[in-house]
C-alpha cells in the first residue's frame, strides 16, 4: 500500500502569496490614511496661520484713528492693476463700481505718521510663523447701511502667495467716525 501525505503542515506557495497580498492591501490602506491625514494637517496649518495673519491685520486697523484708515495712492494703483486683487468678491461687489451709499475711500501720498505701513498697503506679501509666504489683501470702502452715518468697511483676505486663487482666511469689520483709540 502506498503512504499518503496526510500531513499538510505549513503554508503552500498559493497560501503564502494570498497572505502577502492581503498584508499589502492592509499596509497600503494605512499608508493612504496617513497620507490624507498629513495633507489635512498641512491645510489646517495654512488656514490657522492665515487666520492669525488676517486677525493681526484687522487689529492694526482697530488701533487706528478713523481718519488714518486709508491707503497710499501708489500702493492702491498697484493693487487695482493686479487681476488677483480685483477678482475678489469684496472688490467686484463693493469697490469696482460702487453704488451709493458705497464709495471708495480717498488715498494719501504717504502713510500717516505712527501708522504701520502694512495698514496703508492694500496688498502685500508676508511670511507666516510656519515659514510660508502669504498674500494679505485688504479691501476698504465707505458704506452707510440703513441710511445711517458713513462707515468704513474693511475686508481682509489672506491667500497663498504662490496660488492666489486659493483663499485661506477672510475677516470683515466696520469702523465709524467715533473710532478713536486712546
Amino acid at each position: 500500500m502506498h503512504a499518503r501525505a496526510g500531513d499538510e503542515s505549513g503554508f503552500g506557495l498559493l497560501e503564502l502569496l494570498m497572505a502577502m497580498v492581503m498584508l499589502n492591501v492592509g499596509i497600503l490602506a494605512i499608508v493612504a490614511a496617513f497620507s490624507s491625514g498629513n495633507a489635512a494637517l498641512a491645510r489646517a496649518s495654512r488656514v490657522s496661520t492665515a487666520a492669525a495673519l488676517a486677525d493681526r491685520q484687522m487689529e492694526s486697523y482697530r488701533g487706528l484713528i478713523y481718519d488714518n484708515i486709508v491707503f497710499i495712492t501708489s500702493e492702491w494703483n498697484a493693487a487695482v492693476a493686479d487681476s488677483s486683487y480685483t477678482a475678489d468678491t469684496a472688490y467686484t461687489t463693493n469697490m469696482q463700481s460702487p453704488v451709493a451709499p458705497k464709495a471708495l475711500v480717498g488715498t494719501l501720498t504717504t502713510c500717516p505718521a505712527s501708522v504701520p505701513s502694512t495698514s496703508c498697503d492694500p496688498s502685500y506679501t508676508t511670511t507666516g510663523p510656519d515659514h510660508r509666504s502669504y498674500r494679505v489683501d485688504t479691501y476698504l470702502y465707505y458704506d452707510a447701511p440703513g441710511g445711517g452715518s458713513q462707515l468704513k468697511s474693511i475686508t481682509v483676505v489672506v491667500r497663498s502667495a504662490t496660488n492666489t486663487a486659493t483663499s485661506y482666511a477672510r475677516v470683515s469689520s466696520t469702523f465709524d467716525s467715533s473710532t478713536n483709540p486712546t
